[in-house]
């Protein structure tokens, strides 16, 4: 009996439980017009159609680099023998950075001078047998003449010659070529000296004293520091294929620093890659972006006071003069820049969320069956107390306005939440009530 009971109570609270939650669903899909349409309209948020200032947006993120920066590598092997700087030194042109040891290199270039005075001196021999070799040919040919010798001794007389001359040739060319092997060795010895080949802040260093490189003329050889300028550097972002074709060269750039939350840097587009980067080839997420440059205006990395001049900032309602630190970039840091690549102003514009896309071949009531889609632009306009769907044509957008071209005019309202309501259920001619209109924002 007592089982009964309980079974009993466990069914209706489970009864209850549905019931309450029925109720409920009802409740929220009226207010939400899901069901039974809302007898006081569907709750809607509206906006203002006004004229503003649109600055269409280009963003991305990436690092900064040194605009210049030279990879110093060797073009002879050796051991360090003596390093006089260290990174981040600060170093002018021609001063010396490195020196690699020297003695193979000066063993090789005392063995070619030696070669060198072996090859003069066969040259010189050389030279003498050719000056006896050319005298007797001269002797021959008159006595030939004078028909006093054969003809045979003036040929051999001057072949004797002949074969003299081209060996002193023979010797004039190795000299020559054992000149060209020492300067090539005493270039290598130079090259064991290793000095600035620009003024700059070394901005990296890979090599210890004692440490051994390897350097060669036809490939690249151990890279053993960098020399930057790191008073003008540069942001590099990955631009993605959709958004490239709208930046263009002098562009200007807003670059937000990670490293200097709450404060924007200016910069300008000095370059755009003609080749693309693509990651993920060949898989669903395949992206195809494109490289650029920007070159940070702002002043960074300067010599001087730690703080620049003065710069008048809002701070409540008066301007005070707040200074502004010196930003000391690094290469690597991360950066996001905002390129604005096209400004209108005082255009007729709405906030991004009131457009949405409606596929005007399901409005089309007793014709025949339309197979493809025809979708539009629409807006819905408020018009006592009623929502009427507006074709509209848009132009640029920023990251919260969009330019209205056609379709509406300044001082017209619109419907501009929420998201669901805007892209599903609100229809041409349904009855709304506004639970909120934003206020009109300022031109920027």
């Amino acid at each position: 009996m007592a089982s009964k009971k309980s079974s009993k109570k466990r069914t209706w609270l489970i009864v209850t439980s549905l019931l309450a939650a029925l109720v409920l669903f009802v409740i929220i899909g009226r207010a939400m017009g899901w069901i039974g349409g809302n007898p006081d309209g569907h709750p809607v948020e509206a906006s203002t159609v006004s004229e503003r200032n649109i600055t269409r947006i280009v963003t991305a993120t990436g690092r900064i680099q040194p605009e210049i920066e030279v990879k110093i590598a060797p073009d002879v092997s050796g051991e360090i023998v003596e390093l006089n700087i260290r990174e981040g030194d600060f170093v002018e042109e021609g001063d010396l950075l490195l020196r690699i040891r020297p003695d193979i290199i000066q063993a090789r270039l005392e063995e070619i001078n030696a070669t060198l005075l072996s090859q003069q001196a066969q040259m010189e021999r050389a030279r003498a047998a050719m000056l006896r070799a050319q005298n007797e040919f001269e002797q021959q040919r008159k006595l030939y003449e004078r028909n006093m010798v054969s003809q045979l001794e003036y040929e051999n007389a001057q072949r004797n010659f002949e074969a003299e001359k081209a060996g002193f040739n023979a010797s004039s060319y190795q000299v020559e070529n054992a000149r060209a092997q020492m300067r090539r060795i005493e270039e290598e010895l130079r090259q064991t000296t290793i000095r600035a080949p620009m003024t700059g802040t070394v901005s990296r260093l890979d090599v210890e004293r004692g440490e051994r490189v390897v350097g060669s003329i036809q490939m690249a050889g151990t890279e053993m520091l960098r020399i930057a300028r790191m008073e003008q550097m540069e942001v590099q972002v990955n631009v993605n294929e959709n958004d490239i074709v709208y930046v263009s060269e002098s562009d200007t750039a807003r670059i937000e620093v990670d490293a200097y939350p709450g404060r924007t840097f200016v910069g300008i587009v000095t370059e755009i890659a003609n080749s693309a980067v693509t990651r993920g080839e060949g898989s669903a997420e395949q992206i195809t972006e494109y490289p650029i440059k920007i070159r940070i205006l702002s002043p960074h990395n300067i010599d001087g006071p730690d703080v620049l001049p003065v710069e008048d900032v809002v701070l409540g309602e008066s301007e005070v003069s707040v200074p502004q630190p010196i930003a000391r970039f690094k290469p690597g840091m991360t950066a996001t820049v905002d390129v604005e690549t096209l400004r209108e102003e005082n255009v007729t514009s709405v906030p991004l969320q009131a457009v949405t896309m409606r596929d005007y071949s399901l409005q089309q009531a007793d014709t025949a069956r339309v197979d493809r889609e025809d979708l539009r632009r629409v807006v819905f306009r408020v018009h006592e107390g009623i929502a009427e769907m507006v074709e509209v044509e848009t132009g640029i957008s920023d990251d919260r306005y969009i330019h209205v071209t056609s379709g509406l005019q300044p001082g017209d309202e619109v419907v501009s939440g929420n998201y669901r309501m805007l892209s599903r259920v609100l229809e041409d001619g349904d009855a709304i009530r506004v639970t909120e209109r934003s206020r009109s924002v300022a031109q920027r």
